[in-house]
């Protein structure tokens, strides 16, 4: 099976890795191209525009960094308009608003060409490993004929209907999972300044009802101050601004999700919004020590 991919950011380059060590022909895009030689070394083609990978490949993937970058390879010069037709589909995993996946989708259809939304849920280490959740809604044919590469990328997928809940779903968890990271990271520091051993808290936490992967995978590393990026905290941050605009729409006030948000927008100011999400840390310990 071949496939194009768009887009090799920390997430795009393990999941084409992923696809062409089971055996999948990939033909990659990246807005740096420079960035492709990696999945050349490995047998990928190059396409030099995003019309060229479409035009190429049956199914098209792409997983980009925000809104605006999704739409960008869409519409503009040389991008997947340009060559999507009846023959072909178009996959977007980014993390985007559900407004943005349906002009995307619009735009695909009018053309003849099968569009599917697929955000995931998992950042570097599940997309390396294939371990992703894949949130996938738009055209249920294009979904099946997905089924064998996204076997490959994650461990689960789910199909959640029409263009739009795929994106709402995504944004619902990682609204979740930043309010919770807020917390953590002033359970950590709160362990600490009341003479507690924050590892101590860790290992409780561990063995307690609210048990859960980020704590173990962040809490250690966080601890150190190592914050190498699995999810960039500058995306989170988008994430959360999207997510409390959904809440916007449907008139559900989210208190705890603008707090967190407001943490995250002062980590961004602080110059950490190329490390790893759970540097928000560095926030919540600045605030305490004002306090």
């Amino acid at each position: 099976m071949e496939v194009g991919f768009l887009g090799l950011g920390i997430m795009g380059k393990a999941m084409s890795m992923n696809l062409l060590k089971n055996g999948f022909k990939v033909t990659v895009w990246n807005r740096t191209l420079s960035k492709c030689n990696e999945l050349v070394a490995h047998g990928a083609s190059v396409g030099q525009t995003p019309a060229e990978v479409v035009k190429k490949c049956k199914i098209t993937i792409a997983i980009l960094s925000d809104p605006a970058a999704a739409l960008s390879v869409v519409f503009d010069k040389d991008g997947v308009l340009e060559q999507i037709c009846s023959s072909k589909g178009y996959i977007d995993m980014s993390t985007v608003d559900p407004g943005t996946s349906c002009k995307i989708s619009e735009a695909i259809t009018s053309k003849g060409g099968q569009f599917l939304e697929a955000p995931v849920s998992g950042s570097k280490q599940p997309a390396e490993t294939g371990q992703l959740v894949i949130l996938a809604a738009g055209e249920k044919a294009l979904y099946d004929a997905a089924v064998p590469a996204f076997g490959i990328l994650g461990n689960k997928s789910f199909f959640f209907g029409q263009v739009g809940n795929g994106a709402k779903m995504k944004l619902v968890v990682n609204m979740i999972m930043a309010s919770m990271m807020i917390t953590f990271s002033e359970g950590l520091v709160l362990a600490d300044r009341s003479g507690l051993n924050p590892h101590d808290l860790l290992d409780v936490l561990d063995l307690g009802a609210i048990a859960n992967p980020m704590f173990k995978g962040k809490g250690p590393a966080m601890l150190q101050n190592n914050y190498s990026p699995a999810c960039p905290l500058k995306y989170a941050q988008k994430d959360m601004r999207l997510a409390l605009a959904l809440g916007d729409e449907n008139a559900l006030p989210m208190p705890v999700a603008a707090a967190a948000s407001e943490a995250f927008k002062k980590a961004r100011s602080m110059g950490l919004g190329d490390l790893d999400f759970s540097a928000v840390f560095e926030t919540v310990k600045v605030l305490k020590h004002s306090s």
